[in-house]
C-alpha cells in the first residue's frame, strides 16, 4: 500500500520539501507530525523514506534541541536531488500542506495543545467537545449537539487539522470582524 502522495520518491520530494521551505531545524518526531497532518503520507512510508533520506545524506543533523534530540535540516545534496527529481504531487498539496505545517508549528511553539471529546446523546444526537490550552490555560472551549457521527467526526477531524483556522475564525466571528456568515 502506498501513500496517497504517490510512491517513495513523492515521500521523499514531500519531506524535502516541506523541510527546505520551513526553514529552520526540525526534530524527527516534529518532522513525523508536519508530515502526517493530512493524511497525505502513510507513516510507514514516512520512516521509510526518512531513513533512506539519511542514508542517502539528503537530511543530515544540524544540531541539537533543548531536550538533546538531533535535529535534521536538507543537506545541500538534499536540495539538489529535490530540484532535480520530477513529482506528479499536485501543488495545491503541497501548499495546502505546507499552510498547515507552519499553522501546526506555530501552535506548538506556543504550546497549544487540543482535546476533542464526542459523546452519543441518549435520543440518537452527538456531543462534541473541544478544548484548547496554551501553557494549560484554555483559551477556546465550545461544545456542538449534532445530528450525526459522521458530523461529530468531521468537526473532530477539521479541529486537530485546524485549530488555528478554528481558534481565529470563532474569534472573528464573535468580535463582530467577520460579515461572511450574514446569508
Amino acid at each position: 500500500m502506498s501513500s496517497p502522495v504517490g510512491g517513495l520518491r513523492n515521500v521523499k520530494i514531500f519531506v524535502l520539501y516541506l523541510m527546505e521551505n520551513i526553514g529552520y531545524p526540525l526534530d524527527y518526531l516534529t518532522i513525523n507530525d508536519i508530515v502526517m497532518q493530512n493524511d497525505y503520507v502513510m507513516y510507514l512510508d514516512f520512516a521509510q523514506a526518512f531513513t533512506e533520506m539519511s542514508d542517502a545524506a539528503l537530511v543530515e543533523v544540524c544540531g541539537k534541541d533543548a531536550l538533546g534530540n538531533d535535529l535534521y535540516c536538507v543537506s545541500e545534496k538534499g536540495r539538489c536531488v529535490a530540484e532535480e527529481l520530477q513529482s506528479d504531487i499536485l501543488p495545491a498539496i503541497l501548499k495546502h500542506s505546507m499552510r498547515c505545517a507552519l499553522r501546526y508549528l506555530d501552535f506548538r511553539k506556543r504550546g497549544v495543545s487540543l482535546d476533542s471529546d464526542v459523546q452519543k446523546t441518549g435520543n440518537g444526537k452527538y456531543h462534541v467537545h473541544l478544548v484548547m490550552r496554551e501553557k494549560e490555560e484554555v483559551i477556546f472551549e465550545t461544545a456542538l449537539l449534532v445530528d450525526s457521527a459522521y458530523r461529530a467526526q468531521e468537526i473532530t477531524r477539521h479541529f486537530r487539522d485546524m485549530p488555528e483556522v478554528v481558534y481565529k475564525g470563532t474569534m472573528a466571528i464573535l468580535s463582530g470582524d467577520a460579515s461572511y456568515l450574514d446569508q
